[in-house]
């Protein structure tokens, strides 16, 4: 009986353990402070920029505003991406630092629930504190607009709570990542793989919808768009110049311009790109990838 209270006691124990890594909110630095400065905005301007965040949380009434709104369709059903202008009741204005960070780090709300994955949290997680902080300083500049999005319309049985498990799953079925010692090619795989979030469109997804690390950057398919891979096997004919004036202009090597949703990519975020940015993603792309 005490042997079997024992193996009971120990069991509970590391369930108890289990759940509070899995739904207990992620503990964040109290000394992380939002930069009040125009430089920081700047940068966080630029940022936000290369990370690609207008394409999902522009208005659906203006392409020029943060207001959210847009509906994005997957196998699990629609999200609507969230209003990240300064408004008070609708969207950021009362983030704080930790609040930032635990969303962009970690995919959980400012009250510790779950974000669904179309937000991409988990290339997010790759950023340094400063960049997530100056996009913040740059988002919280923005003119405040009210506008309430949609909550997302998904089967009954997906709850925010069954994430936790989802991450578990992402977590270990992912691979390590490879370092780099050129540091051209370091800064464009920290593009690719967390601010620019590449990894969310062209690398194909499971039945679970995660990421498969064995086909990075193979191809996939996103609602009725098939997206084009851009793995070694699919670049291979492609120069260094190549894929910096793709970047820039959207013209690939046989003289055709790039269409779809990539289209907007190229002409809201990386012709965007300082020189030396475009210069890292062709370098990371063509040289290594």
């Amino acid at each position: 009986m005490r042997r079997s209270s024992l193996v009971i006691g120990i069991l509970g124990m590391f369930l108890l353990s289990i759940c509070a890594w899995l739904f207990f909110p992620p503990a964040i630095s109290s000394d992380a402070q939002i930069p009040n400065s125009p430089e920081a905005a700047a940068r966080g301007e630029y940022l936000v920029t290369a990370g690609g965040c207008i394409s999902c949380h522009r208005s659906v009434e203006d392409e020029e505003s943060f207001a959210g709104g847009l509906g994005i369709e997957t196998d699990f059903g629609t999200f609507y991406a969230p209003n990240i202008t300064p408004d008070i009741e609708t969207g950021i204005g009362n983030w704080t630092a930790q609040d930032f960070l635990r969303a962009l780090q970690h995919g959980r709300t400012p009250t510790g629930n779950f974000y669904y994955p179309t937000f991409p949290y988990r290339a997010y997680a790759g950023l340094t504190e400063q960049d997530v902080l100056d996009m913040a300083a740059y988002l919280l500049s923005l003119d405040s607009v009210s506008y309430q999005t949609p909550e997302p319309k998904v089967p009954n049985w997906l709850f925010r709570w069954t994430i936790a498990g989802w991450n578990m799953l992402a977590d270990l079925t992912q691979a390590e990542r490879d370092s780099f010692d050129d540091e051209l090619v370091a800064r464009g795989a920290y593009l690719a793989r967390n601010l620019a979030h590449c990894n969310e469109c062209h690398t194909p997804r499971s039945d679970f919808g995660i990421l498969d690390p064995k086909r990075e950057y193979a191809g996939s398919e996103l609602g009725d768009e098939t997206i084009e891979p851009i793995n070694a096997e699919a670049l291979a004919g492609w120069t260094f110049n190549n894929f910096d004036l793709f970047l820039l202009i959207g013209l690939k090597p046989d003289g055709e311009f790039v269409g779809g949703d990539m289209n907007e990519v190229i002409e809201f975020n990386t012709s965007k790109l300082t020189d030396e940015d475009r210069d890292a993603l062709a370098a990371y792309f063509t040289r290594y990838n």
